[in-house]
């Protein structure tokens, strides 16, 4: 017996799976403590659920991801339009610095897991399945390019690379703050001990601003405008490469945020845009995630194992003998490394949790909490697609 859902009896199924995630990472300890999100639970929680029902021959369900792919594209665009360069050239050198060091990681990342994956005489693509895609990249990269690597040929990319971005979200929890522990005990740092930072670090604005209602017709025109025109932009890159659909968008959407910038001829309202952004990623990881393929898995378990085992000793060596000494081998650089481990093996929050955690028995790091999610949130998402994209068309 086959279940079909139409489009908009799919984003509801969505939604209730999204609300179920919530209710479960409210009620339990270990989800919350691991920043683990809500549609990721309930998606794989059904995920699960198909895959017993289909084994027992039961049932099966069938999905039109139609609104999946919209949602993702809405999520990327916001990401976009969250590149401020003025922000990046304003962070100084340091921001270049730990920019740099996540772009190496990237390309480290990916290499492991294409030479794990031919150690095991796996398709190349499933190796990359476990690296900077579900890494640094966390869910939503890994849902987007999993049906881009199964189009190319490799099966169940799809899954591992989801199933590799939750074991990294908990990984990167794990080892960010023993890390930044040992490596601040050893060397003796103090908080604030560094007199020069290399730039000014303004004071956060803890006060809640309003939503105003006419900028929410603006951040959703834009945003609609910025996918429409990276419709045309996707088709001339697709040309010559294989590329995320939402590339292009996400291309638009920085050039109309700088254009902004730079020009005041009119405005971006980044707060409702980003708002917009966290929705359409909720929907799109709830839906990616309740169409998941677990059984697909079964071959590649002992495999992704090892990969994702390597994945993880990778970053603790990589925090330790290379973020930590390029950013300055000071108190700021200790607490980069805890939260390079949280979002170069998860994602973003992850790692400012465990510079939280850090920081709150030793001391605050301003520097580091301006570098790290500016990195994190913004400027790696164009290069890690950019590096995978260049990995995909090698092996593909």
């Amino acid at each position: 017996m086959v279940l079909t859902f139409n489009m908009v009896q799919s984003l509801a199924f969505a939604v209730v799976l999204l609300l179920i995630g919530e209710l479960l990472v409210k009620k339990i300890n270990f989800l919350s403590k691991y920043c683990i999100p809500a549609p990721v639970v309930g998606g794989l929680i059904f995920a699960i659920i198909a895959l017993i029902l289909r084994q027992t021959g039961t049932l099966s369900f069938e999905f039109d991801d139609t609104l999946r792919v919209l949602a993702m594209t809405a999520f990327f665009t916001s990401v976009g339009f969250s590149a401020s360069f003025g922000l990046l050239k304003k962070g100084g050198l340091k921001v270049f610095l730990f920019l740099g060091a996540a772009v190496v990681l990237v390309v480290f990342q990916n290499v492991l897991g294409v030479s794990l994956a031919k150690l095991f005489d796996l398709n190349p693509l499933i190796g990359l399945a476990t690296g900077s895609i579900p890494m640094t990249g966390g869910h939503g990269t890994a849902s987007s390019f999993g049906p881009i690597m199964e189009e190319a040929g490799a099966i169940g990319a799809n899954a591992v690379a989801v199933a590799s971005a939750t074991f990294g979200l908990v990984a990167g929890s794990m080892i960010g703050g023993p890390i930044a522990k040992r490596l601040i005990e050893k060397y003796n740092l103090k908080s604030g001990s560094n007199k020069s930072v290399g730039f000014e670090v303004e004071q956060l604005d803890d006060s809640v601003k309003p939503l105003v209602s006419k900028n929410f017709y603006t951040a959703t025109f834009e945003i609609i405008i910025a996918m429409g025109l990276g419709t045309i932009v996707s088709a001339f890159i697709g040309k010559y490469m294989t590329f995320p659909p939402y590339i292009g968008a996400m291309l638009v959407g920085a050039i109309i945020r700088n254009v902004s910038d730079t020009t005041k001829l009119y405005k971006v309202p980044i707060v409702e845009i980003d708002l917009i952004g966290g929705v359409s990623l909720s929907l799109f990881l709830s839906m990616a995630l309740m169409m998941l393929k677990l059984w697909e898995l079964a071959d590649l378990a002992i495999p992704m194992i090892v990969m994702l085992l390597a994945q993880t000793v990778l970053m603790y060596f990589y925090a330790n003998l290379v973020t930590f000494r390029v950013m300055g081998k000071d108190y700021d650089a200790a607490i980069l490394t805890a939260g390079h481990c949280g979002f170069g093996l998860g994602a973003t929050p992850n790692g400012i949790a465990n510079m939280t955690s850090v920081t709150e028995k030793y001391g605050p790091s301003p520097t580091a909490f301006f570098i790290m999610p500016l990195v994190g949130s913004l400027f790696i998402d164009f290069f890690n697609p950019a590096i995978i994209t260049f990995f995909i068309n090698m092996f593909s």
